[in-house]
């Protein structure tokens, strides 16, 4: 009697076990959410300066619960009142989900608005600046491909939706903490200024992390027409070859 129940208190120990280990595995991964604050000398975006080659303050808030993910992000900026809108203020709002396909090889997609807070660029120009991208990208390795398609109309280009870039970096680990980035990426602006409006840009960048403050410098350029890129306040071209400075502290 006493071997058959110490037969049946080990079988139910294990079957106890089993069952906590299976609740373990199924629980939903612990939620996370992580902010950012920094600042630029030059807030470039696919290698145009929307701040009109000037400082610009950003911070963010990004949310994960597994391999699902939603944010925002906002900066300063200069590009909409000197294109002859309102508002100095960029929001990014997107989500996403990121997953494995094999060991070393991970897919991201997801759905990005850029959001110009009462921006009047359809009064300005003809086409609303708020523009809405869905994306996906690919990293082996060190390796990154990713391509964003949009929605609506692209940044206040008139009849441009449907325009895409694409964008393929790298993440070099160069020893002592430092990443070098090199980056090439082309824009396509469909619509009536579809010639004056693609353009590529590239840019290399070397970062550091030191407990959460990474600081960031880039070499950025375009061979965007000067003419259509350039600031309406003082004629300067916004895709010029220039170097940026970051700073961001993550917490």
């Amino acid at each position: 009697m006493t071997n058959l129940l110490q037969k049946l208190s080990l079988k139910t120990l294990a079957a106890s076990t089993l069952a906590a280990a299976a609740t373990l595995a199924a629980a939903p991964a612990a939620a996370q959410v992580a902010y950012n604050l920094g600042a630029t000398t030059d807030y470039r975006y696919r290698g145009i300066s929307q701040s009109r080659l000037k400082p610009a303050i950003q911070g963010g808030v990004d949310y994960t619960q597994g391999p699902f993910y939603v944010g925002a992000w906002a900066s300063s900026i200069q590009w909409i009142r000197d294109f002859g809108g309102k508002g100095r203020i960029e929001l990014d709002l997107y989500g996403g989900y990121k997953g494995e396909i094999t060991k070393g090889l991970t897919y991201d997609v997801g759905v990005l608005s850029y959001v110009y807070p009462e921006n009047g660029m359809r009064q300005a120009v003809g086409a609303n600046a708020n523009t809405t991208e869905i994306y996906g990208a690919m990293t082996y390795s060190i390796y990154t491909a990713k391509y964003s398609h949009a929605l609506t109309n692209t940044f206040a280009n008139i009849d441009s939706k449907q325009s895409f870039y694409i964008d393929l970096s790298a993440a070099l680990d160069i020893g002592g903490g430092w990443t070098m980035t090199p980056h090439l990426g082309y824009q396509k602006i469909k619509g009536p200024f579809s010639s004056l409006g693609s353009y590529a840009d590239y840019s290399l960048a070397v970062s550091k992390d030191f407990s959460g403050f990474v600081v960031t410098g880039a070499v950025v350029g375009t061979d965007a027409d000067k003419s259509f890129y350039a600031s309406p306040a003082n004629g300067k071209f916004l895709g010029r070859t220039g170097v940026t400075l970051g700073v961001k502290y993550n917490f």
